[in-house]
Formats: C-alpha cells, structure tokens, sequence
C-alpha cells in the first residue's frame, strides 16, 4: 500500500467557537465536539464537565504524553515518504491502489462531530479505520471512538459522490464496506476490528445523541462509579464526587 497525504479533504466549513463550552465549534448551527471526546466520556462522564465547562486545567499525565510523543513518530515516519493528494482523488485511485493516510481529518456537520483519524487503510474492497491505543484491551470507550470516525468518514465519502463539482469519476456512492479497528500503539497488532455496520452506526449515533444532550444540558454528566477510576484521575481534587 502506497502512503498518501491527504492535505485538503475537500470538504470545508466555517466554524466557531462556543462562547461556553472549550473545544466545541459551531459548525451548520450545531454544536460540534471532538470525537475524542468520547475516550473520556466513556471512563467518567463529569470529567468532561469539569475540563471542557468549568475549564479546569491540569498537568498531561504521563501517559498522555507518551501517546503524543508515539504519534509525532508515527507520522513523522509516514511523511518520509508519502504523496500529496486530495481526499477525492485517493478515493478513485485506491479503486484500483491500495493507499494509507495518517492524521485524517474527518468532519460530520449533521452529527456534530470532528477528528482526525491516526491511520487509515482504503483498499479496492474496503476502508479499515484504525485507532492507536495503548495495551491491547478493547474498553467500550475506544471501540465507541473509532466508530464515530467511521461514522464521520462515512458521511465524507456519501456527501462527495451527492457533489457535482468533485473529481470522481463516478457520481454513484462508494459501496466499499467500511471496518472500524483497534490496534497496539507501535505495533502491526490489531486486537479489534468489527464492520461499520447498520447496528454499530446506529449505537454510535445513539451515543452521539447523548453527548449533545450532555452540551445542550438537557442530561446530566454522570461521574463514574468505579473507584480506581477515581483514584487515578486527574480532576479528583476539583470533584465534588470524589
């Protein structure tokens, strides 16, 4: 497979920021958060509230920056060679090409969601989405976060084959299958993968739901309830829960 940079997806918006909420954008009228986001909704609800509406600010833990460092790597290794491209172009030629990207980004107005997907793999018969995680332990939060960005990148490939003014060769939506996967930070060693399925999409965008009803205040953020969580967390001096 062939290292492509996708450096224009083609597909733009104008954003703004939330006058309330760090880190979400306004994007078509609607709140649009992280997709990242969702790692974290999933080991403790409130800790969102705490970092991203209270705007409490901590030190990067140890782990968090090792996960940045690896990264940097990754895509500093993937740079050495790889083609710039457009996101319309790379759709075509993978067809007949095999073709890896890092550091994708995807964007899904009508779902309110954005990210960057860290590596993804477009072959004549599929999309694999791959995360980068540490360990090999599938927790629902990372399986719930490479699902949103199959959810966003779907959205991507469905609105360029409905635009007439992309270069695609054919104006029919993309019917490859699309797989959401997990793999060992620094490593080959994908220890998780599922299709993007009618029901994987529909859990996904059940989950969305609820974090813009978390935003829009209509549900409370609930803290976890497991204690080691807890105790390792970095917001546990700030929490009223704790």
């Amino acid at each position: 497979m062939k290292n492509k940079l996708i450096n224009n997806p083609n597909i733009k918006y104008e954003a703004i920021k939330h006058p309330k909420i760090n880190g979400i954008q306004i994007i078509n009228g609607k709140n649009n958060f992280p997709i990242s986001w969702l790692n974290q909704q999933g080991y403790c609800e409130y800790s969102l509230y705490l970092q991203y509406f209270k705007g409490i600010k901590t030190a990067p833990t140890q782990e968090m920056t090792l996960g940045t460092k690896e990264h940097q790597k990754l895509e500093d290794k993937f740079k050495e060679d790889a083609v710039p491209t457009t996101f319309d172009e790379v759709l075509k030629t993978s067809m007949e090409e095999a073709a890896i990207s890092r550091e994708f980004f995807v964007v899904a107005p009508e779902y309110g969601i954005r990210g960057f997907i860290d590596e993804i793999w477009m072959t004549p018969d599929e999309f694999v989405i791959i995360d980068d995680k540490p360990g090999k332990i599938p927790y629902p939060s990372t399986i719930n976060q490479v699902l949103a960005y199959s959810l966003a990148f779907k959205s991507m490939i469905n609105k360029l084959s409905e635009n007439p003014q992309t270069t695609l060769f054919s104006p029919k939506k993309d019917k490859r299958k699309i797989k959401a996967a997990l793999r060992e930070r620094g490593t080959d060693n994908i220890f998780w993968i599922d299709e993007f399925d009618e029901n994987n999409e529909k859990k996904i965008k059940f989950l969305v739901n609820r974090m813009h009803g978390l935003f829009e205040g209509s549900k409370p953020f609930l803290p976890t309830r497991n204690t080691n969580k807890c105790n390792k967390c970095r917001f546990q001096s700030y929490c009223e829960h704790f």
